[in-house]
């Protein structure tokens, strides 16, 4: 049997990327151009100079992709690429080039969910994973607790409400002082510190509520720095890095294991950039141990955005039978499961 071949392209906020996927599962490819330090001065994303940085570099990305997976375009049976949720602009210069590579090569072509994406990239860390399952899809823009019952059938069970995880990472790092991104930096930050120091409040919402809500814990942590300061209070950033990573890990894990046993699902995926935090993805592994749930999560190298998840959700999509026509547009509020 043939091998299956799909290029995918990503460009939904700050990292270019392009990779080649065999069968769904095996990188051959998956090169990132990330604007990260670009963004960083700003203390986030600029969309405009995101969308200018993703034309200056997409076809070199791309080039470098082909060549570091030694094959020719005359290789390539499907092309995919990112759609939404993102940045209008930035999703426009991936999508754009996709589009016009599968025309040049009469392949056909299919727009991939971000989200779905990371989901997606779990497939390719681990082999033996199939649905259904449970994920827990944290990111800077997104926090999904999703019901994945097959390749392409999702049931989304909760989302953030307001602030997602990541996105009150980036706020409570900047006013930490700590930089952009936040995810990162508070993590380790957090190692040094008690996080037992300050009690900061969790909201659970109602009792049989799967959505999240970080707003009101991101403004409890900027009230806490604010108190701090006008009483000349020393601030032990290492502590309230802490106490913050607690209280998001707490709420993630425990509305995580709590929708698995009423669903009846033996095992748990984590995906999206924050699905790389130290602190998540241990107390996440010890409380699936306790209940004898499989858990799963990618390598830090496919938890952020990246190509090669684009390709494998790309690859499932083309095999379930949907193909995207080359009038897609760019859909930067995409919601799971909506086919556009």
């Amino acid at each position: 049997m043939k091998d299956f071949i799909v290029i995918g392209i990503e460009s939904s906020c700050d990292e270019t990327s392009c990779a080649v996927i065999k069968n769904g599962r095996e990188v051959l490819s998956n090169i990132i151009s990330s604007q990260v330090d670009i963004h960083k001065k700003f203390g986030g994303v600029v969309p405009e100079v995101a969308s200018r940085k993703h034309v200056e570099v997409i076809s070199n990305v791309v080039k470098e992709a082909l060549e570091e997976a030694k094959i020719s375009l005359s290789d390539i049976d499907l092309v995919a690429a990112t759609y939404g949720p993102g940045l209008v602009g930035a999703l426009l210069v991936g999508l754009s080039y996709a589009k016009g590579l599968a025309l040049s090569l009469n392949k056909p072509f299919v727009g991939v969910n971000h989200i779905e994406g990371h989901i997606a990239a779990n497939y390719i860390a681990h082999r033996d994973l199939e649905p259904p399952y449970l994920c827990l899809v944290v990111s800077g823009g997104h926090t999904h607790l999703v019901l994945v019952k097959d390749y392409t059938e999702f049931e989304v069970l909760g989302r953030t409400r307001d602030d997602a995880a990541g996105e009150a990472y980036d706020k409570v790092a900047r006013a930490l002082g700590l930089g952009y991104p936040g995810g990162p930096l508070i993590d380790r930050l957090a190692k040094e510190g008690n996080e037992y120091a300050v009690d900061f409040p969790k909201a659970y919402l109602e009792d049989d509520s799967f959505d999240f809500s970080f707003s009101g814990l991101k403004s409890a942590v900027l009230n806490y720095l604010n108190k701090m300061n006008m009483t000349g209070k020393e601030i032990k950033r290492e502590d309230v890095a802490a106490s913050f990573q607690r209280a998001v890990v707490e709420i993630l894990v425990e509305k995580t294991v709590k929708a698995a046993q009423k669903y009846n699902m033996n095992k748990i995926c984590l995906a999206g950039g924050v699905a790389a935090n130290s602190k998540l993805k241990l107390e996440m592994s010890n409380e699936c141990e306790k209940r004898g749930i499989k858990f799963y999560y990618p390598p830090i190298s496919l938890c952020t955005d990246n190509a090669a998840m684009i390709a494998a959700a790309g690859y499932y999509n083309y095999k379930s039978g949907i193909v995207s026509n080359l009038g897609l547009n760019a859909y930067p509020s995409l919601k799971i499961g909506q086919r556009l």
